[in-house]
């Protein structure tokens, strides 16, 4: 919501916000009054309130779709979704666009440190990170729509993969230009950021910036200059010999690609400290979540971040350590190696 709060005003509207707590993505919007307290204010006569997903139900107004669909209509877009990698992709995009002297506009869900942050206000192309969680995705009208992959992530909304597959087929059916990114080869040229996954989003990224006039010369030589968007794969810095790694990655096939990545990469001993996302996601893939866990050496386990869910009976982080305790060591939160044993391979 920051970021759409941004653009807004860019384009003119006037805005104003509330949230409970004081985030970094506050930080941004300097001179957008942002009331903090437990409950908002009601708003001023004749102003529209939209509110985030977080909040539906629970707060009156808009949803954040129906402001986000406003804003594809207004400007040429492209609009990234996908389950997997479309922060990376649709910052690729954006990062490209802007060296290029494009001057695109952006939504992205994470901070892009090359970009100054998850929001830019140009005049050129808007470059959106989509979102099918809660099917929203569907009132996107884009010039341009980029698919990275088809899985099913979001527990609460879909029942299978097949309907997740529907409702992009739905979707890219109303758009003039689209990309498949399960439909390309990897991207084969020189890239700052490791991982697999990451070629894969870059040969979406490439694709799309072709669609929109963008050589694929031309965007290459920029792309191997893009280090990657806050939490996929960032460096946080070292301690002593160990170096740490941030990722948002919360499903099995982002866990196992990340875990790849930085075990091609690094090198030595991977130890992860890892929080299920969403309460739903942890009942039904708690198998599978540990399963891609068990490529690192250690593996501790904290309680589940709840996100816009409540709790459900019987689902916390234990029950992916439980997973993990046939083949690899698990660290629930709160033990202390050295004083509660932790089984490994060998049963001990």
């Amino acid at each position: 919501m920051s970021a759409y709060a941004l653009l807004a005003r860019a384009w003119g509207a006037e805005v104003r916000g509330w949230d409970r707590v004081r985030t970094p993505y506050l930080e941004q919007l300097e001179g957008i009054d942002v009331e903090i307290s437990d409950e908002p204010s009601r708003p001023p006569e004749g102003w529209e309130a939209f509110v985030s997903t977080a909040f539906v139900g629970r707060v009156p107004g808009k949803t954040r779709a129906e402001l986000l669909a406003e804003l594809v209509s207004l400007r040429d877009s492209i609009v990234v979704a996908g389950a997997h990698g479309k922060t990376t992709t649709s910052s690729m995009i954006a990062f490209c666009l802007e060296r290029l002297g494009r001057d695109p506009a952006w939504l992205i869900g994470a901070d892009v440190p090359q970009l100054g942050g998850n929001a830019g206000t140009g005049e050129g192309w808007l470059v959106v990170e989509g979102d099918e969680s809660d099917r929203t995705i569907a009132e996107l009208r884009p010039r341009v729509a980029v698919v990275t992959n088809v899985d099913l992530d979001h527990h609460a909304t879909f029942g299978s993969r097949a309907e997740v597959a529907e409702l992009f087929d739905g979707w890219l059916a109303n758009v003039p230009a689209v990309v498949r990114g399960e439909e390309l080869a990897p991207y084969d040229g020189p890239l700052a950021i490791a991982g697999e996954h990451n070629r894969r989003n870059a040969s979406s990224a490439l694709a799309a910036l072709e669609l929109v006039g963008v050589s694929r010369e031309e965007a290459a030589g920029v792309l191997a200059q893009f280090r990657g968007a806050a939490r996929r794969l960032e460096h946080r810095g070292d301690a002593g010999s160990v170096a740490v790694y941030d990722d948002y990655a919360h499903h099995p096939a982002e866990i196992a690609a990340t875990l790849d990545a930085l075990r091609n990469g690094e090198g030595g001993r991977l130890l992860v400290l890892f929080q299920p996302h969403l309460y739903s996601r942890t009942r039904h893939l708690a198998r599978e979540l540990a399963d891609s866990l068990a490529a690192a050496d250690i593996v501790a386990v904290a309680d589940v971040y709840p996100a816009r869910e409540e709790p459900i009976e019987g689902v916390t982080g234990k029950l992916v350590v439980d997973a993990l305790g046939g083949g690899r060591r698990a660290l629930p939160r709160g033990s202390r190696p050295g004083r509660r044993p932790c089984r490994d391979s060998r049963g001990r």
